[in-house]
């Protein structure tokens, strides 16, 4: 058993290791006085020290290993036999077990009390590694999820709720009711959310079962709960939190709320359904703590993003931002308004619903049970001397002509179309009833966009394409030269993607701006010569290749790059020209 060197002191062994001096030492030491953190933590947060220095020396004085975190492989139930709470209060977890003895990393192997309460809660010897506070917090946020904290609170609703009905004045309690089961289920589903950076969260109930669902990185993951009468009790409570009405369960119902979880505001968008054994709810969390994101960190290639810029800093005109649903449209155009609101500018939008509060710009929410559309909002937006009009969606001929008029007049008009890719789109404005001139005057650029998985640095490695896949690419690309010499990765899967080879998402971009022939085409609405002016200009570069170069990069899979490729049909490759090319 490993037990840290008592006599030696953090500060004394960095003076006489000569990475600090005594003054900062004497620093380091007042500052710790007044903030109560830990000395090396300290140290490393004034710049006296870097922390890989500090954790390689404090590894060879002890003699025990330095473990990246972010390269281990962990057994689940190994680092569950210390629980969550001693984990993050001692900054330790545990990696393996030999012979008996647990290996425990530690963030300050030389905190004797921490050593012992770890001995005395493992019940086990153990010997002890030197990790970085920054890895293993992220690692913990990973580790712990709350997929037990969720099944145990589901028991205990269950049998809260016992043979009969429940009790619906327990349940809608104003009071200090956060010890209640369902709060504390709904608390630990919202955690457990936060933690893995789910973007919605979905509530099924079935026949003998409920189905909780996170989407996480735009795939769903499902948790199944055998407490099937449990979800009566989390709608009721939920449609509470929304203002929705509790007694109303035929017809869909639509709400929102605030909450704070793990320190952060989460604005949460609610959507109630009927459905064959009660009610389905799909919850949108939208994080608000980090505040607006602009342009620069959308991961918008710089060759687009520039283009971009000068787009929307033209005074008048429509730019269209297009995708299907969840694709990042009204990200990237709060990143656009966020670098367009300054004082001696007027923005207005009319959005459905309100994602994200801005302040300074007038933000109207859609209303349609009181007849307050799109294109009644943005008649009256248009007395309100606005110089920037933001419009949720382009969803019928009137919002369209109206846009596009206002635009004409002065305004820049921003919005988006449910279309799948930047060619269609100023074709679907035509489609829907919009003059073709109206198009042809006012339309500036249209951007489309995908959100495609980006792989795991933790996991990736050099993978080689099938035949089959370097026919695919011949065929999305035929003049980009050899693409069996291109290098590629791919995540093997590992604890920290949760096995899927990927983390996190990114953006895939396709700016075509407008030009003399396509405009042309439009006004004729032509909508062959258009397609053939908008291809052959220099600076479109179609969706497909954005993602393929990102592919190159090393930050996506073939696989991504391919199924971004199925849903555009004209460059998905048929089996016949699959079968001519190979």
């Amino acid at each position: 058993m490993s037990e840290p060197k008592k006599k030696i002191r953090i500060g004394d062994l960095l003076v006489q290791s000569g990475l600090i001096t005594e003054d900062q030492l004497m620093n380091a030491l007042q500052e710790q006085k007044r903030s109560g953190r830990k000395l090396g933590k300290t140290l490393i947060d004034m710049g006296y020290v870097d922390e890989d220095k500090l954790l390689h020396l404090l590894s060879t004085q002890l003699g025990i290993p330095f473990i990246q975190l972010r390269h281990y492989q962990f057994d689940n139930e190994l680092v569950k036999r210390l629980p969550e709470t001693h984990a993050r209060r001692f900054r330790a977890i545990v990696l393996s077990e030999e012979n008996g003895e647990l290996m425990v990393g530690m963030t300050d192997p030389m905190d004797i009390f921490a050593y012992d309460e770890l001995v005395r809660v493992l019940n086990q010897s153990i010997s002890l590694a030197v990790v970085r506070e920054s890895e293993l917090l992220d690692t913990l946020d990973m580790v712990y999820r709350r997929t037990d904290e969720i099944s145990h609170f589901a028991e205990e609703l269950e049998d809260e709720l016992g043979e009969d009905a429940f009790d619906l004045a327990d349940l809608t309690t104003t009071g200090d009711d956060s010890e209640a089961p369902v709060v504390k289920l709904l608390q630990s589903i919202f955690e457990d959310a936060i933690q893995s950076r789910a973007s919605d969260i979905h509530i099924e109930p079935d026949e003998t079962v409920v189905r909780i669902r996170q989407r996480i990185d735009g795939v769903l993951q499902e948790h199944v709960m055998k407490e099937k009468r449990i979800n009566s009790a989390l709608v009721l409570r939920l449609k509470l939190m929304s203002g929705l009405n509790i007694s109303e369960k035929r017809v869909p119902q639509d709400g929102r709320f605030n909450i704070r979880v793990k320190g952060r505001s989460i604005d949460v968008r609610v959507s109630t359904m009927p459905v064959q054994y009660g009610e389905s709810v799909v919850m949108r969390l939208l994080d608000q703590t980090d505040g607006m994101l602009n342009l620069d960190a959308s991961g918008m290639p710089e060759d687009i993003k520039k283009r971009f810029r000068i787009l929307v800093s033209r005074p008048h005109g429509m730019i269209l931002v297009t995708g299907p649903t969840g694709s990042g449209k009204t990200t990237t155009l709060y990143g656009a308004l966020s670098e367009l609101n300054k004082p001696e500018t007027k923005i207005i939008t009319a959005e459905d619903p309100v994602e994200y509060r801005l302040s300074r710009v007038t933000q109207v929410q859609i209303n349609n049970k009181v007849g307050l559309n799109f294109a009644t909002v943005l008649r009256a937006a248009l007395r309100q001397d606005p110089d920037i009009i933001l419009v949720g969606e382009m969803r019928d001929q009137e919002t369209a002509e109206i846009g596009l008029r206002a635009a004409m007049t002065g305004h820049l008009v921003l919005s988006t179309l449910h279309t799948n890719d930047s060619i269609s789109s100023a074709m679907r404005l035509v489609d829907m009833g919009a003059e073709s001139y109206l198009v042809a005057s006012a339309l500036l650029g249209i951007l489309a966009q995908r959100l495609i998985r980006k792989n795991c640095e933790n996991c990736k490695q050099p993978y080689t394409p099938t035949e089959q896949e370097k026919v695919w690419l011949r065929a999305m690309n035929p003049h980009g030269g050899a693409h069996g010499a291109d290098s590629f990765v791919k995540g093997k899967g590992c604890y920290q993607c949760s096995n899927t080879g990927y983390k996190g998402r990114m953006g895939v971009y396709e700016l075509l701006e407008m030009n003399e022939q396509m405009l042309d085409g439009l006004r004729r609405n032509d909508t062959a010569a258009f397609t053939a002016a908008a291809r052959k200009s220099k600076t479109y570069k179609p969706l497909e290749l954005c993602a393929l170069d990102f592919a190159r990069q090393g930050l996506t899979t073939l696989d991504e790059v391919f199924r971004l490729s199925a849903t555009l049909d004209e460059h998905h490759p048929s089996e016949s020209e699959k079968l001519t090319l190979a």
